[in-house]
């Protein structure tokens, strides 16, 4: 959510490891999942028990045997659509959910000059990044229902999302703001962003040892720096899954050159972050605040990769950063692609529910649409569904290369993050006072003791009415409050949906969320206009996330199933986004590099650049380098096109070339 994680080193790594192959938020009542007895019962233990004892430093999983599940069905949540929509077609490239990932690979592809159709199961597009609407007393409410710290969205920048923005030439309006507010076991206090002086400031009047801390924090960066400064040398955008790399990432030759230590880092650009800070980090404020910012990608700093805090320390502290709000709510993050994809010839269609990807001959040549429809994808089909459902849509009766079972046993177990439980509160805001605060987006911790995966000890609110007056009538706010995605899922699916017991136990795993609210506005509760709970099993209906899940959770350190030749030497923690059927692709959030608007956004672009030949591929690079002096090291320039011809026959890769596939 906070910002991209990359670096040259990810670069090599990531390229080299793929070189193998408003009735607001209830769920149906009609919905109830198969039985526990059908499931993994040890994994479904293990998944309750481990949130029982919640100590710091326990890093927490859930797992699911989803071989136990092969049909792909899922819950709807009651005016999100049937899924009945969908007209058969031909396309080029078909892409399977409309989320950051799904969009920008079909936005960008559209660019390139293929004929792309993105299929969406939901009304709305956009995937987590999502806005609904409730009227109430005849005003109108919007509330967000997924990420909403965004950082870099405001002007041409390192963020990935900005740089897709930016290359497809769509403008998506934003208000700032420069903060994040905390709500500590030891009170209130905020995390400046844009002044490296302002953090060091704060560390001074927090920590133990001002000085000391402020020491461990600059060793800390320094000893990142290369690594860190990388972020400059190539980008996502720069990326694809095949030997075009060589030419795509020429460009950051001089600073390998003049950095050879990036090399020796490799290692560690994946591996677990603790075992850097732990080495050189002692104060406990610093450390509590390390661990916070890397709980965006689901873990602290022990099971977070060392590459998601490479982007804060290279550019949270530059003078001018600032978190952004965008208007008139997240949506407009899909919108915008959305823009972009039909301005390049594209098409989206929504409530177009995908039951099957059809697969011939040991290749992907379409989809099979819940109303029975099919559609024809001649190019690549690619699926920004998680993992656990791409799976599943592969069936169980048509012939599959011998691969894939395997390949379907292991992600159909990955391990993943739990479910989130969220709270919107629309409030009357007359006479109150909110100069406390400055920013609307705010984090509140319970106990520093305890796991910050808990859903019940760690969640956020966000009041973005602070800044965008859109969002609802006049004299009034809206809020939303979202608990880390630590949530069991099990002790949910236990229930049905509008049941006493049901709504008693929403009302009961909510306290924690209104608790935290009240740490800003203690008299939230007197206040309310309407507020609406939401469970992970309106989690899972309305943004179609199985078991309501945070989404992959693979702790750095060992490399993960299906992830490339050489994720044994180098703990390279995602599956691969090319898959063991030629013409199926994968993006979104559980493939490099990860969880994060942003992250999964890049996903969509490489996943776009690696069914395209490298020339186009380096004429787009040149392109966006003109966009804004920015973005000049994107474009590799003489020594891309001096690979250029080294590589050219080797992309697309050949189970991705339509002609010899056809041939064959």
């Amino acid at each position: 959510m906070l910002g991209s994680k990359y670096s040259l080193a990810c670069a090599l790594i990531t390229l080299m490891s793929g070189a193998s192959s408003v009735s607001a938020f209830a769920p149906a009542k009609s919905f109830v999942r198969q039985s526990l007895s059908t499931l993994n019962a040890e994994a479904i233990n293990d998944n309750v028990s481990q949130t029982e004892d919640t100590k710091r430093g326990k890093v927490m999983t859930f797992s699911y045997d989803m071989s136990m599940e092969p049909k792909y069905e899922k819950p709807t949540y009651p005016g999100t659509g049937n899924g009945l929509s969908g007209d058969e077609g031909e396309y080029d490239v078909i892409v399977i959910g409309s989320g950051m990932g799904g969009l920008s690979c079909g936005a960008i592809s559209a660019k390139y000059g293929d004929k792309v159709l993105v299929l969406e199961s939901h009304i709305k597009c956009g995937g987590s990044a999502h806005t609904f609407s409730r009227m109430h007393n005849g005003g109108k409410y919007s509330f967000e229902v997924g990420p909403s710290i965004f950082e870099g969205l405001d002007r041409p920048s390192l963020n990935p999302l900005r740089m897709i923005f930016d290359l497809l030439d769509e403008q998506m309006p934003v208000e700032t703001y420069t903060g994040l507010g905390y709500w500590t076991p030891e009170g209130y206090w905020r995390f400046p962003i844009g002044s490296k002086q302002t953090f060091e400031d704060l560390l001074m009047e927090r920590a133990d040892d001002g000085p000391k801390a402020v020491a461990e924090w600059n060793a800390l960066r320094n000893r990142l720096k290369t690594l860190g400064g990388s972020t400059t040398a190539v980008s996502l955008l720069n990326l694809r899954q095949d030997p075009g790399f060589l030419a795509t990432t020429a460009g950051s030759l001089p600073f390998v050159l003049t950095h050879p230590d990036v090399f020796l880092d490799l290692n560690l650009t994946f591996d677990s972050l603790h075992k850097t800070v732990d080495q050189i980090v002692t104060d406990p404020f610093l450390l509590n605040f390390i661990d916070t910012m890397c709980i965006f990608c689901g873990f602290p700093a022990k099971g977070a990769m060392t590459a998601h805090m490479l982007y804060i320390l290279e550019r949270f502290f530059e003078e001018g950063a600032c978190y952004s709000v965008p208007v008139g709510g997240t949506c407009a993050l899909g919108d915008t692609l959305v823009r972009g994809l039909e301005k390049f010839g594209g098409k989206i269609q929504l409530n177009a529910h995908v039951d099957e990807i059809i697969v011939e001959d040991g290749r992907a040549t379409g989809v099979r649409l819940k109303n029975g429809k099919i559609v024809k994808a001649n190019k690549a089909v690619v699926s920004n569904a998680t993992p656990f459902d791409t799976i599943k849509m592969l069936g169980t009766e048509q012939e599959l290369p011998s691969e894939v079972q395997t390949w379907k046993d292991e992600l159909g177990k990955l391990p993943r993050h739990g479910a989130i439980m969220h709270l919107f509160i629309a409030i009357d805001a007359k006479d109150l006072d909110l100069s406390h605060i400055e920013d609307p987006a705010h984090l509140v911790i319970q106990d520093w003791d305890r796991s910050m995966q808990d859903s019940q000890n760690l969640c956020s609110f966000f009041i973005p009415s602070i800044l965008d007056k859109s969002l609802c009538p006049e004299g009034k706010h809206v809020i939303h409050v979202y608990s880390s995605g630590g949530e069991p899922y099990e002790p949910w699916e236990k229930l049905k949906p509008g049941s006493e017991e049901y709504e008693a136990y929403k009302e009961d795993r909510a306290q924690i969320l209104w608790q935290a609210v009240e740490r800003c506005i203690p008299d939230v509760r007197e206040r309310v206009e309407f507020s609406i709970i939401g469970s992970p099993l309106a989690h899972e209906a309305f943004l179609r996330r199985d078991r309501g899940t945070y989404g992959m959770a693979w702790a750095a350190g060992k490399g993960a199933p299906q992830s490339g030749l050489l994720s044994s030497v180098i703990p390279f923690p995602f599956p691969n986004l090319k898959t063991p059927v030629d013409g199926l692709l994968r993006c979104g959030d559980s493939c490099f590099p990860g969880i994060g608007t942003p992250s999964a956004a890049a996903s969509g672009a490489i996943c776009a650049n690696t069914m395209n030949p490298v020339g186009k591929h380096l004429d787009m690079l040149e392109e966006a380098s003109k966009r804004d002096p920015m973005y000049k090291f994107l474009n590799p320039g003489f020594l891309g096109r001096v690979y250029q011809p080294l590589v050219e026959g080797m992309t697309p890769s050949t189970e991705l070339k339509v002609e010899e596939s056809q041939q064959a």
